[in-house]
């Protein structure tokens, strides 16, 4: 059985490699050659051509077919026009910027992606909700036609934030690290820390990757979220991070509208609005659990970024910020104290029903 992999040397790659080779077939990578993987097995063999156009992913291609292909990387929709001479099983992966509110969260009413996004919520119809968001939806709807239309049968995934080894933007932990390198006391988040965004561990995406291909019935002409069972804030992904660093640090809750030191970790620079995926689709019809916890892929991701340190350019990126958050720490400090200092009902909180201590009585000790 021949495979095709499409990218390969993401985060989820050798993952979804490796697991291709321990079901027997023979995997062919693809992609623009610019790096190579020491996890990816030597007997992968490498195909160099560019999957961004039809015609030099054509060229590269040749005249080989394969019993299924799977698309990490590239234009997806040229990918399906090329494969569907080439395959009859095809899997690709793209990402939730096709959900209305993703890219605007003033888009929907309440602001903000459903909480939390099923596969059937609304989706961007028209460029003006997004130029990316659009282009993602095409993309979607021209790799789905190829089913509909029974060129293939064709598996969508539509991947969350992905961390781990491998991955080229690791922001959220780089953020956090540095800060805890620099022995920095605070981290300024919005809101609190408090919005919950879909991440989901390579390791764990990559298998549920893998469970498409193992079960092609079942998922054929499905699009799925994915991501892992188990889901943190912003907040408690720093808390986490930082203690993996043994230097905890102090979060200091800012409005969302301020929070520009905290500003790359929202995706698309976006606003502090919920973009958490619901993925009981992928767990009823595939059979889909964790297969690492999130807390141990959180351990493993920490210990890949230190033994990979960033270049000088990259720390300058993320430290740029010291001066705001200290300024914005003080005026949080400042402006908590006036807060404390009014007063406040610190009344014990007594549920609404009636606990009567003695039978017979019409009204309880509360006169309820």
């Amino acid at each position: 059985m021949k495979a095709l992999l499409i990218g390969g040397t993401g985060p989820t790659g050798p993952h979804i490699i490796r697991g291709l080779l321990d079901r027997g077939y023979a995997v062919t990578m693809l992609n623009r050659g610019s790096r190579d993987s020491d996890a990816i097995p030597p007997e992968v063999e490498r195909l160099i051509g560019d999957p961004h156009f039809p015609d030099t992913f054509e060229t590269a291609l040749g005249d080989r077919s394969f019993d299924i292909a799977i698309a990490t990387y590239g234009r997806i929709r040229y990918v399906a026009e090329v494969l569907s001479t080439r395959t009859d099983r095809l899997i690709t992966i793209g990402g939730t910027p096709s959900y209305r509110g993703f890219a605007d969260a003033a888009a929907n009413f309440p602001a903000g992606m459903p909480v939390p996004t099923t596969e059937t919520d609304a989706t961007v119809e028209t460029a003006d909700e997004g130029k990316f968001s659009y282009l993602v939806k095409q993309t979607e709807d021209a790799v789905m036609r190829q089913h509909t239309e029974g060129h293939m049968n064709v598996t969508h995934f539509r991947y969350p934030v992905v961390y781990g080894p491998w991955q080229l933007r690791t922001v959220i932990f780089e953020w956090t690290m540095q800060r805890c390198r620099d022995r920095r006391p605070h981290a300024i988040l919005p809101d609190g820390g408090l919005t919950l965004l879909t991440r989901g561990y390579s390791e764990n995406m990559a298998h549920a990757v893998l469970l498409a291909v193992d079960q092609p019935g079942a998922s054929a002409g499905k699009i799925y979220n994915c991501g892992d069972d188990r889901q943190f804030t912003l907040a408690q992904w720093v808390e986490v991070i930082s203690k993996e660093m043994d230097w905890p640090l102090q979060i200091v809750p800012v409005p969302d509208a301020f929070a520009s030191p905290a500003r790359e970790m929202i995706t698309f620079y976006g606003s502090s609005h919920h973009q958490l995926l619901e993925i009981d689709a992928i767990r009823r019809d595939l059979g889909y659990r964790d297969i690492v916890d999130p807390v141990e892929g959180i351990r493993r991701t920490v210990a890949d970024i230190k033994a990979h340190p960033s270049d000088p350019e990259k720390i300058a990126e993320i430290t740029k910020f010291y001066d705001i958050e200290d300024r914005l720490a003080e005026i949080y400090g400042t402006a908590a104290s006036a807060a404390a200092a009014l007063d406040h009902d610190e009344a014990d909180y007594h549920h609404a029903y009636a606990h009567p201590r003695e039978r017979g009585l019409e009204r309880d000790h509360r006169n309820r």
